[in-house]
């Protein structure tokens, strides 16, 4: 950095001293990059969301007013000066879906995670196991093969308590037979997806966000866009198995995977088991913690 800096000194004086240049620090460059990478993740999240064409709107809008001023139009400017406000508002409410989106992103990340994870409740319970890894993908095809509809959404990270109240407490262990019976046609519970946490299901009949994505291809039906939305409000895995033509799918980041095979869904789910299974920055706290915690309450009684 400091061998930057000198030639950048020595350029300085020989070819830009007529030049009145302010002095660059090492904080002003950490400062130039900090904010150029910061603008450019903001395009690049306006870009992947319905803002962008919202955002183009608005720079139309911008170049309207920087013409007004170049050319001193005064009613325009006048308008614009005293609408400021008012946009700067407008523009909270009509992105607030986006930021959102964006503000729950930033809380998954792994950096802040690692920092501030004090769930101790979540701590062991979130790896499930090969068993439950087989039981799934054994139910999804056996449901495939007879063209069963099934949404089954596997938690993550993110808790997904506000669209397991939505349904029926189960709290059973995992099971290709228990899988089956609840989503069999007529059955009370076939409607609506389950949510598994670890080596559970938690709920059934849960009703989930649909995605409005519109990429997304016209012929899927409200059970693959329930996948996708959930997928976008969260870090959850979501098996699909369709009821018109019996293909499993998998709905994750976003993103729809179509007709998938029993390979690829078991390396997704191992993929998802071995990222749960890393080794926290705070797990013996937790454990000493817990501990303690539960050394009181025996004390207590």
């Amino acid at each position: 950095m400091q061998d930057l800096l000198a030639m950048f000194g020595d350029f300085k004086e020989k070819y830009l001293s007529w030049i009145d240049l302010p002095e660059v620090h090492k904080t002003d460059i950490v400062e130039i990059i900090i904010i150029a990478f910061l603008i450019y993740e903001v395009m690049v999240w306006i870009k992947k969301t319905r803002g962008w064409m919202l955002f183009k709107g608005i720079l139309v809008i911008l170049a309207f007013v920087f013409v007004a001023a170049i050319f001193q139009m005064s009613t325009i400017l006048w308008i614009a000066e005293r609408t400021i406000n008012v946009a700067i508002i407008a523009l909270v409410v009509i992105f607030q879906p986006e930021l959102r989106t964006a503000l729950e992103q930033l809380g998954r990340k792994r950096f802040l995670s690692s920092i501030f994870n004090f769930d101790f409740s979540k701590a062991e319970i979130n790896r499930f196991s090969e068993k439950t890894i087989n039981e799934l993908i054994k139910a999804c095809y056996e449901m495939g093969k007879v063209k069963t509809g099934a949404l089954i959404v596997i938690e993550n990270e993110v808790v997904l308590s506000e669209y397991e109240r939505t349904g029926i407490m189960l709290d059973s262990i995992v099971s290709s037979q228990l899988l089956i019976n609840i989503f069999e046609k007529n059955t009370p519970l076939h409607d609506g997806a389950i949510v598994v946490r670890g080596d559970r299901i938690v709920s059934a009949t849960c009703y989930l966000p649909l995605s409005d994505n519109m990429g997304l291809s016209k012929e899927l039906g409200t059970r693959h866009r329930a996948a996708v939305g959930v997928s976008e409000v969260s870090d959850s895995l979501t098996i699909v198995v369709s009821e018109e033509t019996g293909r499993v799918s998998i709905a994750m980041g976003g993103e729809l995977y179509r007709n998938v095979d029993a390979e690829f869904l078991r390396s997704k789910l191992k993929s998802l088991q071995n990222h749960n299974a890393e080794p926290k920055r705070f797990t013996i706290l937790q454990r000493r913690l817990g501990h303690v915690k539960k050394s009181g309450k025996n004390s207590d009684q």
